[in-house]
């Protein structure tokens, strides 16, 4: 134990006397002013408040000041003898970007553009960048945090939330990012407590709140974290796709999570491997303002050439003989990856004439990949891919892949219409269909956004373990009703309800289960206000003893990739189809129209499909999809465009705003 004691010892001994230079105390003794301080230590009065913002209120005897001295004016000193490079910021460079290739820290350009300790890096923007050797030579001073332990009363709190603060000694390289978490404030709490200080300068005694967290230091130069502050409507689920780690690895990294996110809370988060800086990138994150905004490309199109599509599908044309085309028409109905292809074929075509109407020229070359991917490479090498634009196909994941490695070269891209599979990060590779891991995202969201000041309870089996633990940590205080041989019973739910509005979240594949949850919920809907919400709508809710009518009457709301096709605003569609193909449209007819008008209009609206990205950020939306691609976390790119629906009383569907 005297060891560990001797070790803190040091470790202070050394913070402080790295610092004993910057700055001193000064206890105020009866008569003085800050006028005769300062005529004392030689400074000006401004320099006394700088460091003291509270003293234009007043000081009061046995008051401690922080006076600059000779550090401070050697620290001017060091900053008039370096030499800087003035470097005006570029698209998509970052902090990180310019420390490497001007071989400085990230510090280093923050402690020479303040500016950038309360703001981002924005692009036009010119900054000062020092050199590495003087850098070098000013840059040896700790960085450890060193509090004073006093705690005070706020005489006029300026915040509801901080009612008691201790002071606080800033040190180089802090920031108020670093600050505010490592006290379990946010960023405007820290400001309201310290009206007057705009830039933190070394030394400044300034209040902070008397929550320390002391699960782990905070780590202020660390090329691998970095401060972010928690935004409005942000989830922690969005956070975790929005800097790519996983909800027990960002609450490992801010323990106060476990008390629930909130708005303005400052949390360590991991810095992009390759150096992005998550926060400005959009196209990366996908998580911006913009990514919420519904884009219509028609009134967008100056790309006026002829677009060159391939649509690649498994037709098995070679099963056709010349003398029996009603023998081969006879057995694709029974098969039904031919059906699913020659339904989304007959979409793409319709998507074709309609951008014909449009003034958009299309090439269609349709080839069979006979679901084989060796056919897919006999295909590639026997033909000229390299005025192509767009590939739409084929269905399935094997064949996909073996396209898109061949075309990756040539940048191809290659877009899988059907599979909900993860595939290989190919960089041309295009998902349209968002994986289950991004539909239970979605409906997290939603549960974030719309659970507060509601009673949430959760039913989950025993193989739905994980998501009901990635549920609890989002709301804290849920109650939990564990099933019995895939059965609760009326009681055990209505214990778990209140009189207010309840918010019940089953989790199961369990016809069973399933079955007696919404038949007791349905019950007990007639004296309790219930919604019921699941991330997986299975084919357990689809079984024909589970009531459709339960489902209604309960509100049940769903991810769902698609939403319901809406015959009143889609007429002119379906006659046109009917008349065409003397049939109704079945879904797999109106994704293969909406996902090749999706592909044409980008193209029509820019130099190419990833262009189109970057310059319509939004999501575009047809008769039952909407579009929105983000970079995949292994490369090529995803649509994470959901729809979160709900099942209303009628058994009529339509999106859920809110609950």
């Amino acid at each position: 134990m005297k060891y560990l004691f001797v070790i803190c010892f040091l470790f202070q001994f050394y913070s402080t006397s790295a610092n004993a230079q910057a700055y001193k105390y000064h206890t105020v003794k009866k008569g003085e002013t800050v006028f005769s301080i300062s005529q004392s230590y030689n400074i000006d009065e401004e320099d006394i408040y700088k460091y003291n913002p509270d003293a234009k209120e007043g000081i009061g005897i046995n008051e401690k000041l922080v006076i600059p001295v000779e550090a401070t004016r050697s620290e001017n000193k060091a900053e008039s003898n370096t030499q800087f490079t003035e470097h005006t910021v570029k698209k998509k460079e970052t902090l990180y970007s310019l420390s490497k290739e001007y071989d400085v820290s990230v510090d280093d350009i923050k402690r020479y553009n303040k500016q950038l300790y309360s703001k981002e890096l924005q692009m036009g923007e010119t900054i000062r960048i020092p050199s590495g050797t003087a850098v070098a030579s000013t840059n040896n001073t700790p960085v450890e945090t060193q509090t004073i332990s006093k705690e005070t009363s706020v005489t006029k709190p300026q915040s509801n939330q901080i009612t008691k603060t201790r002071e606080h000694i800033v040190l180089p390289k802090e920031t108020k990012y670093g600050i505010a978490r490592k006290y379990g404030m946010t960023v405007k709490e820290l400001e309201s407590i310290n009206p007057r200080v705009e830039t933190l300068q070394p030394g400044m005694m300034i209040r902070v709140g008397v929550d320390v967290l002391e699960d782990e230091p905070v780590i202020i130069t660390d090329d691998r974290f970095r401060f972010y502050e928690v935004k409005p409507k942000e989830t922690i689920f969005s956070l975790t796709r929005r800097f790519g780690v996983s909800v027990d690895s960002l609450t490992q990294l801010n323990p106060a999570l476990k008390n629930g996110l909130k708005f303005g809370m400052v949390l360590k988060v991991p810095e992009h491997p390759e150096g992005k800086d998550i926060e400005d990138d959009e196209v990366y994150t996908g998580m911006g303002e913009e990514s919420n905004t519904k884009m219509d490309l028609s009134n967008s199109i100056s790309n006026r050439s002829t677009k060159e599509i391939v649509l690649m599908l498994p037709y098995h044309l070679n099963k056709i003989e010349e003398d029996s085309i009603e023998t081969y028409r006879n057995s694709i109905l029974n098969e039904r990856v031919v059906r699913i292809s020659l339904d989304f074929h007959s979409g793409v075509l319709m998507a074709v004439d309609k951008a014909k109407s449009m003034g958009i020229s299309t090439n269609l070359r349709v080839y069979d990949t006979k679901q084989n991917s060796s056919e897919v490479a006999n295909i590639i090498n026997a033909n000229n891919f390299n005025e192509v634009d767009a590939v739409i196909g084929p269905l399935l994941q094997d064949p996909t892949e073996a396209v898109a490695s061949r075309l990756e070269s040539k940048n191809i891209p290659v877009i899988n219409p059907l599979s909900n599979r993860s595939m290989r990060g190919y960089n041309n590779l295009f998902q349209s269909i968002p994986g289950e891991e991004y539909m239970k995202n979605a409906m997290l969201d939603f549960i974030a956004k719309n659970a507060s000041g509601k009673n949430v309870v959760i039913v989950a089996d025993g193989r739905a373990f994980k998501i009901k633990s990635e549920i609890s940590n989002i709301i804290p205080g849920i109650r939990s009703v564990n099933p019995t041989n895939n059965y609760v019973s009326d009681q055990e739910l209505k214990n778990a309800l209140t009189t207010g509005s309840n918010i019940v979240i089953l989790e199961s594949d369990n016809i069973n289960l399933v079955s007696s949850v919404t038949s007791a919920l349905n019950r007990l809907a007639r004296n309790h206000d219930i919604t019921l919400l699941t991330t997986n709508k299975s084919n357990a809710f689809e079984n024909d003893i589970v009531s459709n009518n339960h489902l209604g009457n309960l509100k049940l709301h769903y991810p769902s990739v698609d939403k319901e096709y809406d015959t009143d605003t889609t007429e002119s569609f379906n006659e046109e189809y009917k008349e065409r193909f003397n049939i109704e449209p079945n879904r797999y007819a109106i994704r293969g129209y909406d996902l090749t008008m999706d592909v044409l209009l980008r193209l029509a609206s820019a130099g190419d499909l990833y262009e189109s990205f970057e310059k319509y950020p939004g999501y575009t939306e047809y008769f039952e999809s909407k579009f929105h691609y983000m970079p995949g976390t292994n490369g090529g790119f995803i649509n994470d465009a959901i729809y979160i629906l709900k099942l209303n009383k009628d058994l009529t569907i339509n999106e859920a705003n809110d609950l």
